[in-house]
């Protein structure tokens, strides 16, 4: 809606406005660009042009669906996902990836799973066995391992810190 209001306060028509895309009726100036800009900024949005960064935007929003939506991560690779959702070959995007981010794709879906896993620790909704199972890990004891790896603490003392710290 934001968007569509900054579209709307510079005249111009939008086709279509969907998440990360946008297509307008018209040519765009340079004064309007730079006003819609500052209105985007204004309310926390961020106007990409350049399509190295629309695309690595765009990764790292499918990982994020892609971690969030239970049901998608036992279904289909991440390469596979990304492929897919993103209509472009894997290979190009890891390496425009880790040449524009200074990490693979794997490592930062590995980050956000462990941020995930924390998020799911700390709600004390699930187990560790059904948190495993949710993330596609083969085992609790996969889980633990990579936790660790990333965060230096296994995923009970890292509960335990977030209990005594809310206490």
């Amino acid at each position: 809606m934001t968007v569509k209001e900054e579209l709307r306060k510079l005249g111009l028509h939008f086709i279509v406005v969907d998440l990360g895309e946008i297509e307008i009726m018209e040519d765009i100036t340079a004064e309007q660009r730079e006003q819609f800009k500052i209105g985007l900024l204004k309310s926390g949005l961020e106007l990409m042009d350049d399509k190295r960064g629309v695309l690595i935007s765009g990764i790292k929003s499918a990982i994020f669906e892609m971690i969030h939506d239970g049901g998608v991560m036992t279904k289909i690779s991440l390469p596979d996902f990304l492929s897919e959702k993103l209509n472009q070959d894997y290979t190009f995007m890891a390496n425009l990836f880790s040449k524009v981010q200074g990490i693979t794709i794997g490592q930062y879906f590995i980050s956000q799973k462990v941020d995930r896993i924390k998020e799911l620790i700390v709600y004390d909704e699930l187990n560790l066995t059904e948190i495993a199972w949710q993330m596609n890990y083969s085992s609790v004891a996969h889980l633990s391992n990579q936790f660790k790896k990333v965060t230096g603490l296994t995923p009970s003392h890292y509960k335990q810190l977030k209990d005594n710290g809310s206490n």
